[in-house]
């Protein structure tokens, strides 16, 4: 069962199995229900009856590797943070393809789109976009429905980005999930149930508040564990003055302001030739690890050091890798007479490519402003997770001033963690640098976006 998701009746009683595989229904019960009705569509074998399962919570759909095993639509109730909705799964649409079944499946199909509030059009985000798939996105264009698409089985970060490739079938709403991890569930279905009425008979279930992991990372030395110990109130972390104690990651569960939080103590990254025993090698690959698990990264400098080179490539990691990030100045206490604004535009002009992050003076050894990093994480977290509204994009894109040899038609946002948007223009070739780097930052002026990377995909329409 999904987080913040129940399920309402069995209805098991509309359904029966044949020895052939093949799922039939029972008389039609969809004109008796005054609920709101979502179907799912697509062609053969892109794991419609796993997300049908998956969302409904129980195996009512025959799921195997052999295209077509469902043949009849069957549908069931849930309900997604109080909203009831009825699910339908179709068999697998070929539009004009000449076999009997098929065309059957469509007829069937059509009658479950007739009552649709929401369409869900589900693609194989493991292939490319196919024959099939373009001939079924006009035939859901022409029926006037609202129609999300959902790119199944992206069941990891690395995969996010083949999703927006799918883009070019004209929808703007586009959803990268995994029905068989249940992976990007909680975003695809608050989008499509978010104009559902809420049943007034039980309170609406709040969604379930996951814990913000936070990777503390930095050159050996720089006061990471002590910055451990003083956010968790303990001595969590083995402190010393020789760099390099930490070896293995540390990591500390607690909660501040009703927020959870996972903090992670990661190895001192050295430089290159400089990392000589095996143990601390995979320490250095093991802190690259937890930095791509992490929700939020805390870099942490030492302030009676200048910004160093180190710093700039382990930030770099964490800019790679798309994390929400957080420029943490540790031993503040002992930088003597450098002042905050000399120190941030030193950090400034050194870490160019980190214009995003905020920065915190903080001494761990004391406690001063250490309090503050909480809320700044939280922020930080939400900017990553802010997900910008198509319509209120292509308002956004209406008052760019941009003068230059491209013409922007539309703009939608693909992903978050971290916020990636996807640009259509008139031409067949990405962004110049400078468009890009134009585009981002009056993102941030108008919607915010502080303490986290953007990215920029360009499609030609």
């Amino acid at each position: 069962m999904l987080p913040g998701f129940a399920m309402i009746g069995s209805g098991t009683q509309d359904f029966r199995l044949h020895s052939d595989t093949t799922i039939v229904a029972r008389p039609d019960t969809l004109t008796d229900t005054a609920l709101p009705v979502v179907v799912i569509v697509g062609r053969p074998n892109v794991g419609k009856s796993t997300l049908f399962n998956a969302i409904i919570g129980q195996r009512r759909s025959i799921v195997g590797d052999e295209p077509g095993i469902t043949r009849d639509r069957i549908h069931g109730e849930g309900s997604y943070l109080g909203r009831p909705f009825v699910l339908i799964d179709t068999g697998g649409i070929i539009p004009n393809d000449a076999e009997m079944i098929p065309s059957e499946i469509l007829k069937q199909a059509r009658v479950a789109l007739e009552r649709a509030a929401q369409i869900i059009f589900l693609i194989d985000g493991r292939t490319e976009i196919t024959g099939a798939d373009r001939d079924l996105a006009k035939v859901l264009r022409k029926i006037g429905k609202p129609v999300t698409l959902a790119v199944n089985k992206i069941d990891s970060t690395v995969r996010e980005g083949l999703a927006h490739e799918f883009h070019s079938l004209g929808f703007a709403d586009l959803f990268p999930i995994s029905a068989e991890h249940r992976i990007g569930f909680d975003e695809l279905l608050e989008h499509v149930t978010a104009a559902f009425p809420v049943d007034a008979r039980e309170p609406a279930p709040q969604p379930e508040k996951r814990p913000i992991k936070v990777a503390i990372i930095g050159r050996p030395n720089v006061g990471k564990s002590t910055l451990l110990n003083t956010l968790v109130g303990e001595e969590r972390s083995i402190v010393s003055a020789v760099a390099g104690t930490t070896r293995d990651a540390v990591d500390q569960s607690l909660t501040h302001d009703g927020v959870e939080y996972v903090f992670v103590d990661t190895a001192g990254i050295r430089r290159k030739g400089k990392t000589k025993l095996m143990a601390e090698k995979m320490s250095v690959v093991m802190a690259r690890r937890h930095i791509r698990m992490a929700n939020v990264v805390l870099l942490v400098l030492d302030a009676t050091e200048k910004v160093q080179a180190l710093d700039a490539t382990i930030a770099g990691y964490a800019h790679e890798e798309g994390r929400a990030l957080i420029l943490c100045v540790n031993k503040w206490d002992a930088a003597g007479d450098k002042g905050k604004r000399k120190f941030t535009e030193e950090i400034r002009d050194e870490l160019k490519f980190l214009e995003y992050a905020p920065i915190a003076f903080v001494s761990a050894k004391t406690g001063a402003g250490v309090p503050g990093l909480f809320r700044m994480i939280s922020d930080a977290y939400e900017a990553a997770s802010k997900r910008v509204s198509t319509g209120d994009l292509n308002r956004f894109v209406a008052t760019l001033e941009f003068d230059r040899n491209m013409k922007i038609y539309y703009m939608t946002q693909g992903s978050v963690r971290p916020p990636t948007f996807v640009v259509f223009t008139d031409k067949a070739k990405d962004l110049h640098f400078s468009s890009e780097r134009f585009i981002i930052n009056q993102l941030r002026k108008r919607f915010g976006f502080e303490g986290t990377p953007i990215r920029i995909k360009a499609k030609r329409r």
